[in-house]
C-alpha cells in the first residue's frame, strides 16, 4: 500500500497561469523535459504548496496565499534563503532550486524545491499504518532529537548571521503576536486580553544562546521514510524560521501536542496522532529536550502558554481571511472554534502556573 503524501486537483481560486511558470522553470532548472502538470497538496493553512511534474521530475512550488496577509509573513525569499543555508548541514532540509520575484512569471514571489517523497502524519494514522506503543514512543523521541539537532547548528558558520534579531526576541514575539491578534480580531472571537497581559507580565529574559528555530516544528511538517516509518527523512515548511530563542521554538511545537488525557475541548485542535498509546507526554518531551541539550527548563509554563496563544493568532489570521470573504476554502470556517479552545487552554495554564 502506498502511504506517501498525495496531491489533488488545485483548489478553486488558487489556480495560476502555467505557461510563464513552465517557461521560467525550463530556463532555470537544467534537465527538465515533458509537459508540465500541476496538482496541489491539500493540507496546510498558510503558504500554498503545489506539486509540479515535468517528465520524471517531481518539484514542489511554494507561493503566498491569496487575500490579506500579515505584514511580515509569507516572505518567499526569506524561506528560500534559509533552505539554501541549511540544506548542506541539515540533511532533513529540502534542496531549493530556484526563486523569483518577477511578477511576469506569477503575481507574487515564489520558489521551487525538490520534493521529499514520503509519509506525512495528519490527525490520525492513515489506513494501513499502525505503531505499537514502543514504536510510537521511538518516533516521538526521533522527532524531538532532530529538533535538538537543529538547535545545535552554528548559524553564523552557515552564513545566517543577521538572518534574525535574537536580542530582545522574547519581548518582540509577545508584543508582535499581540499586535497581530488585535489586528485580526473578528466579532465572534475572544479578545485574549487576559492571556496577552499575563505573557507580557511573565516574560523571561532571552535564552543565553540563540539558535536556528523552525517555529512550526511538528509531525505534519516532517516526512517519514515509506520503507521505515519510524525514520524521519525531511522537515518541511520553513516559512517562519529565524534566529531566536530555542525554548520559544519548543513551546510553539508543544502547543500542537494534544495528549490523550487532555480535556475534551482542546482535542478540537488536535492535528497529529500525539494521543496514541506510547506517545510521549509534553512533560516527557520537555525532560528529554533538557537531557539532550543540557538546558535547564524551570519556567516552561510561559513558553507553552505563548505557544498556545501564538497558535491562536495564526488560526485567527487565517479565519480573518475567510470571515471577510478573501478565501473560499471551507476548512477555514471552523477555525474560530479552535481560537476559543486555545484561549481556554491558555487560561488553564495560567491558573495552574506558579510563575
Amino acid at each position: 500500500m502506498d502511504l506517501t503524501d498525495k496531491s489533488t486537483r488545485v483548489r478553486l481560486g488558487e489556480e495560476f497561469d502555467l505557461k510563464p511558470v513552465e517557461e521560467f522553470l525550463r530556463d532555470n532548472i537544467p534537465g527538465l523535459t515533458g509537459e508540465l502538470t500541476i496538482e496541489q497538496f491539500p493540507s496546510g493553512y498558510s503558504n500554498l504548496t503545489y506539486l509540479i511534474k515535468m517528465g520524471e521530475k517531481d518539484l514542489v512550488l511554494r507561493r503566498p496565499p491569496f487575500g490579506r496577509k500579515a505584514k511580515t509573513a509569507h516572505d518567499m525569499g526569506r524561506e528560500y534563503r534559509i533552505l539554501e543555508a541549511l540544506n548542506p548541514v541539515f540533511p532533513y532540509c529540502p534542496k531549493p532550486l530556484v526563486y523569483t520575484e518577477d511578477e511576469s512569471v506569477m503575481d507574487c514571489p515564489f520558489y521551487v524545491m525538490e520534493r521529499i517523497k514520503g509519509i506525512i502524519l495528519r490527525k490520525d494514522l492513515p489506513d494501513g499504518l499502525a505503531f505499537t506503543p514502543d514504536q510510537m514512543r521511538s518516533l516521538c523521541e526521533n522527532l524531538l532529537d532532530i529538533h535538538c539537532r537543529l538547535h545545535a547548528i552554528d548559524y553564523t558558520a552557515i552564513g545566517l548571521d543577521g538572518f534574525g534579531k535574537p536580542e530582545g526576541y522574547v519581548r518582540r514575539q509577545v508584543e508582535g503576536w499581540s499586535e497581530r491578534y488585535r489586528g485580526a480580531l473578528t466579532e465572534d472571537a475572544p479578545t485574549c486580553e487576559g492571556v496577552m497581559q499575563w505573557l507580557h507580565d511573565k516574560m523571561p529574559p532571552d535564552f543565553e544562546r540563540s539558535t536556528v528555530i523552525h517555529n512550526d516544528y511538528k509531525f505534519d511538517n516532517v516526512v517519514l521514510d515509506p520503507d521505515n516509518p519510524l525514520k524521519i527523512i525531511g522537515v518541511l515548511d520553513w516559512e517562519m524560521a529565524t534566529i531566536g530563542d530555542p525554548l520559544m521554538d519548543l513551546g510553539s511545537s508543544l502547543a500542537y501536542w494534544i495528549q490523550a488525557d487532555d480535556p475534551d475541548y482542546i482535542h478540537i485542535v488536535r492535528t497529529m496522532p500525539t494521543n496514541l498509546p506510547g506517545a510521549l507526554t509534553r512533560e516527557k518531551m520537555i525532560m528529554r529536550y533538557a537531557e539532550k541539550t543540557g538546558i535547564n527548563i524551570d519556567n516552561f509554563d510561559f513558553y507553552y502558554c505563548f505557544g498556545l496563544f501564538r497558535l491562536a493568532v495564526i488560526a485567527q489570521q487565517i479565519y480573518f481571511r475567510f470571515y471577510h470573504g478573501q478565501t473560499k476554502d471551507e476548512r477555514f470556517k471552523m477555525l474560530v472554534f479552535a481560537v476559543q479552545s486555545l484561549e481556554r487552554t491558555a487560561h488553564r495554564v495560567i491558573e495552574a502556573s506558579k510563575l
